[in-house]
């Protein structure tokens, strides 16, 4: 089929690539437009663009998908179907249908649940042991339209939300693949979503990642988990220092929440928590690159004592 690829981040990437490794001929991608990024500000380019470039696909990148010279440059590419993948922009109803089979959608929960911005991380702050991949018929309402293929997946009891990330990344490329291979054949089924039974994971911002000391252990390693490595969970220590926290593992202690427990060269650094404590084993204070746990308490950069807030 003819393919027309939305999609931003890395996540995206398998999905663009498994299109090409099965012979759908991508007529064209669009990605957000590049923006400036890192010290040095200079313009970053998403993933997905890099691999289109690399693969001499078209790329077309508006402020806002909209309007009708950009209508015109759809319609130009002739696609069969639209795939969306974590693009980063609300696609309007005319967008949508401009294909003759209409936009699919690969989102990373089993729909109705999670719907939104962020489910790979809202997954695992909810203590979720399953998740999974829809992939769904685009409408205007927000991830609401029907399922066509689904996948359960397990969440590991210390995976990250980066490393869960990657997992579903393939595992919705391989769905992807399957759900098109059945509507070429005209046996892909659609099941209506129940709405009664949705829930949301909406976006995280940096704010909504720094730590809660005062909630038990086993949410705040959940939060360092579900936040690694973007936007990153963090704290401040003593002295004003913001350090970004990750590898948590909980252990039964007690202390005053955010209290420094107990630095070790090789276990980390455990702080307490309103039940029990956490074993952070790496961290990246501002400024600086992530490290072992291990290796800051080494360069006095944590004691025993200080505090978290």
């Amino acid at each position: 089929m003819r393919v027309l690829f939305w999609g931003t981040p890395e996540f995206a990437v398998p999905a663009l690539r498994a299109l090409g490794d099965e012979a759908h001929d991508v007529v064209g991608v669009v990605t957000q437009p590049d923006r400036p990024a890192g010290r040095g500000r200079a313009l970053g380019v998403s993933a997905v663009k890099r691999v289109a470039l690399e693969e001499g696909i078209p790329v077309l990148q508006p402020e806002r998908a909209v309007g009708d010279e950009f209508l015109a440059a759809l319609r130009a590419l002739q696609p069969d179907v639209s795939v969306v993948v974590a693009f980063g922009q609300i696609l309007k109803p005319a967008v949508l249908e401009l294909p003759p089979r209409g936009s699919v959608n690969v989102h990373a929960s089993l729909l109705p649940a999670l719907r939104g911005a962020a489910p790979i991380q809202w997954a695992i702050l909810r203590g979720y042991e399953t998740t999974g991949v829809t992939i769904m018929r685009m409408e205007a309402g927000l991830d609401s339209g029907p399922i066509l293929f689904q996948v359960e997946e397990p969440i590991r009891p210390d995976e990250s939300g980066g490393e869960l990330a990657m997992r579903l990344a393939e595992v919705g490329a391989e769905a992807l693949i399957d759900a098109l291979t059945l509507m070429e054949a005209g046996a892909l089924s659609e099941a209506p979503q129940d709405h009664s039974r949705a829930t949301y994971a909406p976006k995280l911002d940096r704010a909504s990642a720094r730590v809660e000391w005062g909630r038990p252990a086993v949410e705040v390693a959940r939060w360092m988990r579900a936040l690694d490595a973007v936007p990153g969970a963090w704290s401040v220590l003593d002295g004003g220092v913001e350090v970004k926290l990750f590898r948590p593992r909980v252990e039964i202690q007690a202390g005053e929440p955010g209290t420094v427990l107990d630095v070790d060269e090789g276990e980390g650094v455990l702080i307490a928590a309103g039940e029990h404590a956490v074993r952070v084993r790496e961290v990246q204070p501002a400024g600086r690159r992530r490290m072992a746990a291990g290796e800051w308490v080494r360069g006095r950069g944590v004691a025993l004592g200080a505090r978290f807030v």
